[in-house]
Formats: structure tokens, C-alpha cells, sequence
């Protein structure tokens, strides 16, 4: 199935439902020219939540986005599945769509799946973006009050609750006034929410998931990017990355765990930066 939608002046999107290993993957690409950008969401979130972060950066660069089973249009896996598997299943969507070497962005825990391709397809990926993430299972883990919040996905279900939540469990720009407003309009884009099964799927493959030991196998260029005021995944994780990645960049803002989307004009040229820089 493909559906063309015209957003604005500027940019055509591309919306595609991929099979890829017995699945159905919904994919939106944003064609345009260079390296292409493959964007990995956070848990449970569909592709479009990415939107301001996509608006944000040039709208030249084509940008492919996807939803993982179980969230978005993308259905449920009928078997829970382990990160090197959906690092996998990532390169074969990539094969199906005719696209090649590619940059990747993953925020949260798309950031474990971004390390995972870089891992294991390193000739396909040529520069890393680690947005708010850490190394799983054995990371500095942010305070239980805070992580219970994101047991359920009931955040992105509920507008009202998503704006009860949003300061304390997001931080940054979600704290300042009419921030937690802005995180539930951004939940709400989403064309429709995942499901229980696939949010649980997630929450096993990053539980039983870590790049620790491997960091210093990531030899592709990589931009580390964390904000000091981030509830969920301690700044600290950033540091320790940067510090075991070979070809880290660590930038640290004073923002919060999803400012990428909730203060794109802010990250978005630093992301595009690194992106163009050709030195290694």
C-alpha cells in the first residue's frame, strides 16, 4: 500500500506498509537528497511524534521513519523479539525499500536499536545520533518513581494524563508552562496508538538488552547528545558513552529527555551539524 501526502510547501511523505520477516511495517519517507536519515523512536511512540524534529531539519535530507511492531500502524509481533533481531529486520526494511548506506538517529530506547545496526551492520551505517539513551540493562537507571510512569503506555492514550505526567517524568521544556500541553498535542498526532502487547514486547527487549561491554566496537562517528535536566535517563549515561564510544562527540544541553521534539529548533541544528560534517 503507498499514500502520498503533501505536508505544507515543502516536503512529500511517502507512507508505506513494508513486509519485512512475516511482519508489516509501516514506513514514512520524506525523499530528498544526500545520506538518508533513519529516525528510531522512543518506546511505544508512533512515527509521528517525530514530526517537530522532522520539520526541523532540512527539508533536502530524506528522512525514513518507521513504526515498530506493535506501535503506530505497525501490528503486534505475534512472539516478543530481541534488539539484534529488530536491528535485522531493520536492514532487510531498508533492502526493501532500495535504500543503502544510511545515518541514524535513535532516541530513548531507539537509541539501544540505533546501537544494535551500528553494531551489526557496520558498512550500511555511517554516523550515529544517540538521543537520550544509554546502554540498557547495566546503565545508571533513573529514579522508580519516575520509571514506574512508563510501565503502561497509557501516556500516549490519554491526552489528559500524558499533561499530568509529562513534567516529571519528561523534564526540560516539558516543565516550563504549557510544556506538558505540548508533549499531549504531540502524543495526539499520532495516527493511532500501539498496542499493550507490543509496548510489553519493547519493554522485554531493552530489559534483557546492553551495549556496555561492546561500546568501543561502535567505530562509526557518533554524536552523544543528553540533557541535564532528563528524569528518565541520567546524564551521567551520556557521559560514560562518550567516554567508551571511539568516535564520540558528547553534547549536553539543559533540556530534558524528549527536547529533540518538544524544542527541535534548539537540537536540530546540532543534529544536522554533526550530519554534515564530512571529518571523522
Amino acid at each position: 500500500m503507498t499514500v502520498t501526502e503533501l505536508f505544507g510547501s515543502r516536503d512529500r511523505f511517502e507512507d508505506r506498509i513494508v513486509p519485512v520477516c512475516g511482519l508489516r511495517i509501516r514506513v514514512r519517507i520524506r525523499t530528498g537528497t544526500g545520506v538518508p536519515l533513519v529516525l528510531c523512536n522512543g518506546i511505544g511512540a508512533g512515527l509521528e511524534v517525530l514530526e517537530p524534529l522532522v520539520a526541523a531539519l532540512d527539508p533536502a535530507t530524506t528522512i525514513i521513519r518507521f513504526d515498530v511492531p506493535g506501535t503506530g500502524g505497525s501490528p503486534a509481533s505475534p512472539v516478543p523479539y530481541a534488539l539484534p533481531a529488530l536491528a535485522c529486520g531493520l536492514s532487510r526494511l531498508l533492502d526493501e525499500i532500495g535504500v543503502g548506506t544510511v545515518d541514524v538517529l535513535g532516541l530513548s530506547w531507539g537509541g539501544a536499536l540505533a546501537q544494535q545496526f551500528a553494531l551489526q551492520h557496520p558498512r550500511r551505517c555511517r554516523r550515529l545520533v544517540l538521543v537520550a539513551t544509554g546502554t540498557g540493562a547495566l546503565m545508571i537507571p533513573g529514579h522508580p518513581r519516575v520509571l514506574s510512569k512508563m510501565l503502561t503506555p497509557k501516556r500516549f492514550t490519554d491526552p489528559a494524563y500524558a499533561s499530568a505526567v509529562a513534567g516529571d517524568l519528561y523534564g526540560g521544556a516539558a516543565r516550563r508552562a504549557g510544556g506538558e500541553g505540548d508533549v499531549a498535542r504531540i502524543f495526539g498526532k499520532q495516527r493511532q496508538a500501539g498496542s499493550r502487547v507490543g509496548y510489553l514486547h519493547q519493554l522485554l527487549a531493552g530489559a534483557l538488552w546492553t551495549s556496555l561491554p561492546v561500546l568501543p566496537l561502535i567505530r562509526q562517528p557518533t554524536l552523544v547528545v543528553a540533557g541535564t535536566d532528563d528524569p528518565i535517563i541520567p546524564v551521567l549515561n551520556a557521559r560514560i558513552m562518550n567516554a567508551l564510544l571511539p568516535h564520540a562527540t558528547l553534547h549536553i544541553h539543559p533540556g530534558g529527555h524528549i527536547d529533540i521534539v518538544t524544542d527541535a529548533s534548539g537540537l536540530a541544528p546540532v543534529v544536522a551539524g554533526f550530519l554534515a560534517d564530512s571529518g571523522t
